[in-house]
């Protein structure tokens, strides 16, 4: 959605290493926002992001307006993406997912791609474009690529320059907190886990946590992978994370 930052600029060159052309869309997606707000402040620089992505071999760059996708009044779709859908940013933001289907559908749609790379700190969100481009039947892959992080371990979101410094210091927490969620699955139960880490999270200036999950994926996805997922307000901003067990 713009502000590109090193996250975003390793799937571009991912991309290009992998095809020998590249679409690169940048457009803040008005349906997968629940807070109009939010959708206002969503940090925007597409003259600085050009910059960013000048240089790089063919990649078309697709910057459309809120006309192009959308016919006047339009509203997103509505889908049915199974369980895994309704937790976590399913629950927490409601009709978001509806928003991003509806948007990555038209895209796909415009353009065909063979590939398409999505990051995994949106994780729920990687797992919903799979689970579209199968109920559209579209021979696609999609390719889930690692979270990029700061020094301090935070991952990298258009939404981090929007902390102030003393919200920035406190956001390098969130790392922290999964690294010691995985430490003790060595040890001890989710529930012992989740106790621990919300009792920690009250300790931490700035942050108020939304929600801290630890997921068996089995029990909604076709693998044996156990998850923590992390979604707290840092000061008026919203962050996510997860890292894998």
């Amino acid at each position: 959605m713009g502000s590109i930052h090193e996250g975003h600029l390793s799937l571009i060159q991912r991309a290009v290493r992998e095809n020998k052309e590249v679409v690169v869309s940048i457009y803040v997606n008005p349906t997968q926002f629940d807070d109009k707000d939010d959708l206002k402040k969503y940090p925007r620089n597409i003259d600085n992001d050009l910059k960013k992505l000048n240089g790089i071999n063919n990649i078309l760059v697709y910057t459309p307006n809120d006309s192009d996708l959308y016919n006047e009044h339009e509203k997103s779709k509505k889908y049915n993406f199974g369980d895994f859908m309704n937790i976590m940013e399913g629950k927490y933001r409601p009709d978001h997912f509806d928003g991003v289907a509806t948007v990555v559908e038209k895209l796909f749609k415009i353009f065909t791609p063979n590939n398409a790379y999505f990051g995994e700190k949106d994780f729920q969100q990687l797992i919903l474009i799979k689970s579209l481009v199968e109920k559209l039947n579209l021979d696609l892959s999609v390719v889930g690529c690692k979270t990029i992080r700061e020094e301090d371990g935070l991952a990298m979101s258009s939404r981090n320059k929007l902390l102030s410094k003393k919200e920035r210091e406190s956001a390098g927490e969130i790392i922290k907190l999964l690294l010691k969620a995985k430490e003790m699955n060595k040890g001890s139960n989710y529930g012992q886990i989740k106790k621990m880490i919300i009792g920690h999270v009250d300790s931490i200036d700035d942050i108020d946590l939304e929600y801290f999950e630890i997921i068996n994926l089995s029990q909604f996805l076709d693998t044996k992978e156990t998850r923590a997922f992390i979604a707290c307000k840092v000061g008026d901003v919203r962050l996510i994370d997860n890292i894998s067990f």
